[in-house]
């Protein structure tokens, strides 16, 4: 990998890691620890925390900053040493779109007061929306790291029912991570002591409407986790590019493994740290579904431009 390619990969890491401390903030009760202030933090640039949750949300805004500006030299870089036609320009203005949206979307959280104990509609709804954007940015950069490293360009031309499989997989995943944030936000806003009083609460017609949420999570992993261990057994033993058959046995072992974190989270009564590895599956699950989407409708040649932009590298 050339210097660009590497560097792409080191921002896709350092987005994940301020995706999760981002969780930790919600799971954790700090989302107003600076207030409804924003971009300042209780009205200070650069604030002297006096409480732990002040902290927490700073330390977030500062990972969340340094992640934008990686993304603009990404996006700099990307534009100035790969020609006109090269998809690495796609991914990464995708890149550069989607993190402005999150910050816009985590501005919003912020100044509408959708944080700590509100319960109401508007905040699940905004949560949602702020995962499918967060898996967006995680999409657009983890194409810009594969294209930099080799990858091909997509093509939908002659590939059958491949693309079609690959969006059901997609669209899937994006509508269980969704309903995921809305069930993290149950569990953090009403926890349950015990898992017969967790079950109790979900029983409870008069309960809040993100408590009798939480069962339609579980029964959606289920089926979404099927289809992708079928896509990925499939894919395996139809292709042939290594890359690909390496990442459906990578797909396959990270549903296991994210089905197996789901029910110890429920066990467990999801405790923060359970809630932050269930995550980061999740969030791995994707890029690598979106990883193999791309190898296998990879156009199956160099593309245009590709070794100018080497040269130039």
């Amino acid at each position: 990998m050339n210097r660009f390619a590497k560097f792409s990969w080191i921002v896709l890491a350092w987005t994940e890691l301020d995706i999760l401390w981002g969780a930790f903030v919600r799971a954790s009760g700090s989302g107003a620890g600076c207030g409804n202030h924003w971009p300042t933090c209780n009205g200070d640039i650069l604030p002297t925390p006096q409480h732990l949750e002040t902290f927490i949300e700073f330390t977030h805004r500062t990972l969340s900053g340094v992640a934008l500006l990686l993304v603009l030299a990404l996006l700099i870089w990307g534009w100035r040493s790969h020609p006109k036609g090269h998809p690495v320009r796609i991914g990464a203005t995708g890149s550069a779109v989607f993190i402005l949206l999150e910050a816009a979307l985590g501005a919003g959280l912020v100044l509408l007061d959708l944080v700590a104990a509100n319960n109401s509609a508007l905040r699940a709804a905004a949560v949602a929306v702020h995962l499918l954007n967060t898996f967006f940015l995680l999409a657009f950069l983890a194409l810009t790291a594969w294209w930099a490293s080799g990858g091909n360009a997509l093509t939908l031309k002659q590939q059958g029912a491949l693309p079609l499989l690959f969006g059901l997989g997609l669209a899937g995943v994006a509508l269980l991570g969704m309903t995921g944030a809305i069930t993290a936000l149950g569990d953090t806003l009403f926890p349950a002591r015990t898992l017969a009083q967790g079950l109790a609460q979900d029983a409870d017609l008069n309960a809040s409407f993100l408590v009798r949420l939480r069962v339609i999570h579980p029964i959606l992993a289920s089926l979404v986790g099927l289809y992708l261990l079928g896509l990925a057994q499939h894919l395996h033993r139809k292709t042939k590019p290594a890359a690909s058959r390496r990442l459906s046995l990578l797909v396959g072992g990270l549903v296991l493994s994210q089905l197996t974190a789901g029910i110890l989270n429920l066990l467990l009564l999801a405790p923060i740290w359970m809630q932050i590895v269930h995550l980061l599956l999740a969030d791995s699950v994707w890029v690598s579904l979106v990883l193999l989407s791309a190898s296998s409708l990879a156009s199956g040649r160099q593309t245009r431009g590709a070794k100018a932009a080497q040269a130039k590298q």
